[in-house]
């Protein structure tokens, strides 16, 4: 049997033994031990399985018949694509076809069984002028509900929809539009002008601790809470494919209250300040596969309320399937939190490539107990590292200290099991901050994993029952 060691509540000690698995089988939903590899991952294949995809009438809507023009770079064809897109909906649904060349747009708005399709060539650039991402619409900021600016491309309980294509759509997010909002010099933001920090975002907070209705959370372009570039609010059976996304404003894809949502073959790229690739949030049968991030926050970040507004919905995120995707810049790889007080269960990461000296960590779970929630069923393999700044795996449960919350919502993090990492920089293997009046981390397994050039030894407390199994640190085998 191999080597394995074992932190039990931060104390060291050898032993050997077996780990013992949780499959939550979907369709029965009943809880069973297994002991096998195989048996978790026999789990992503049933919720692959279970995904339902989208389907489209080949009826084909474009734009230009409905007044869309590109021959003056400052006509706005706001109207031309939503008129396009209301058509096609009501038409019992279909194409609405984005020919080659650039349009200049205001918000667009999807409806039920439309697929927005941007032919290779097709280049949709958002409006700067702020005013026009009027009036507030229902969705989430930073995990808190709220009316806010519109979305650039927005969804509200739409069914079956799509944005297909080769073209790609840019936000025209800069330093001289949007990013400066979020109050940082490094983004163009200069003494006198409004920022979230002092304008919206602590009004929303205030509103969230304080339960103050949704129907009063309104906030408006002068409120500094930027919008998301794409953002699905309580859809069903979505599929994004094939286009590049750049500088948005604030997050990029933000599937909320969404089921049944496959990324497949998107290329990322906003290195602007919140600019999350994608983030799944109280979202249930997730695939994304095969993209490309390249991003000034987090890669991938799985969410689910924050709290009081979180444990209100209490709906988690589950059964997300992440693999044959490639991270470069971003504050994490794949990264389960900070708003995830709906808590969230089952993600399935594999085949993945992760390098720049500009990505912080590989995996990351980040809470509080300002959160609440249970973290449980993390499966990682096969990916390979070549940079990170600081640790290839990383759960703290200490995340934002100095936030003003209601502490009495301890979070778990368990289940979490790490296999055939390799990396070749980083400053910690694995790094656990854990709570420091009780443990609340545990069955934690990292197994047949290389991490090399890394500069601290692993970094563990608040956390029992973590097995390294064949982990080798620059060259050594982990001993304790």
């Amino acid at each position: 049997m191999k080597e394995e060691v074992i932190y039990n509540k931060v104390s060291k000690q050898t032993m050997r033994s077996g780990p013992v698995l949780l499959l939550l089988i979907l369709s029965a939903g009943i809880i069973t031990q297994c002991n096998t590899h195989s048996d978790r991952w026999q789990m992503s294949d049933i919720i692959e399985s279970e995904i339902k995809t989208t389907a489209f009438s080949n009826d084909t809507f474009d734009i230009r018949l409905f007044g869309a023009d590109n021959s003056d770079t400052s006509f706005l064809n706001t109207l031309a694509i939503n008129s396009a897109i209301e058509k096609c909906s009501a038409s019992g649904g279909g194409v609405v076809n984005i020919p080659a060349g650039i349009w200049l747009t205001g918000p667009v708005t999807l409806h039920s069984n439309v697929n927005l399709h941007l032919e290779e060539g097709a280049l949709i650039k958002f409006s700067t002028d702020v005013s026009l991402y009027t009036p507030a619409v229902l969705t989430r900021w930073e995990g808190m509900d709220c009316y806010n600016t519109r979305p650039l491309i927005y969804a509200s309980e739409a069914v079956n929809i799509a944005i297909t294509g080769k073209g790609t759509i840019d936000g025209q997010a800069s330093d001289l539009s949007w990013w400066w909002m979020n109050g940082n010099s490094d983004y163009g933001w200069k003494e006198g002008m409004i920022s979230q920090r002092t304008a919206g975002r602590a009004r929303l907070l205030y509103c969230e601790q304080n339960n103050i209705p949704v129907e009063k959370r309104i906030f408006e372009p002068e409120d500094a809470l930027r919008p998301q570039l794409i953002n699905f609010y309580r859809c069903n059976t979505v599929l994004i494919e094939d286009v590049t996304l750049k500088n948005s404003p604030f997050w990029v894809i933000h599937p909320l209250l969404t089921d049944n949502f496959i990324l497949r073959g998107v290329t990322i790229v906003s290195n602007g300040p919140n600019s999350d690739g994608c983030d799944p949030e109280s979202c249930d049968h997730v695939l994304i596969e095969d993209c490309y991030f390249n991003t000034g926050d987090d890669c991938i970040a799985i969410k689910s309320g924050r709290n009081n507004d979180g444990r209100r919905w209490n709906i988690p995120s589950k059964n997300i399937i992440v693999r044959d995707c490639r991270m470069a810049d971003g504050h994490g790889g794949v990264v389960i939190g900070s708003e995830i007080s709906g808590g969230f269960s089952n993600l399935f990461v594999k085949n993945c490539q992760m390098d720049s000296p500009d990505l912080l960590r590989v995996l990351r779970i980040k809470t509080s107990d300002c959160r609440g929630g249970t973290i449980e069923n993390i499966n990682i393999k096969d990916v390979v590292v070549g940079k990170c700044q600081e640790a290839v795996v990383h759960i703290s449960l200490l995340y934002e200290p100095d936030e003003s919350c209601n502490r009495s919502f301890p979070p778990y993090v368990k289940d979490i099991h790490i296999e055939n990492i390799t990396s070749q920089q980083s400053e910690y293997g694995v790094f656990i901050e854990g709570l420091k009046e009780s443990v609340n981390v545990s069955d934690v397994t990292v197994s047949n994993c290389s991490f090399n050039g890394v500069e601290r030894e692993n970094m563990i407390t608040g956390a029992e029952k973590v097995h390294f199994k064949n982990v080798m640190i620059n060259g050594k085998r982990v001993r304790h």
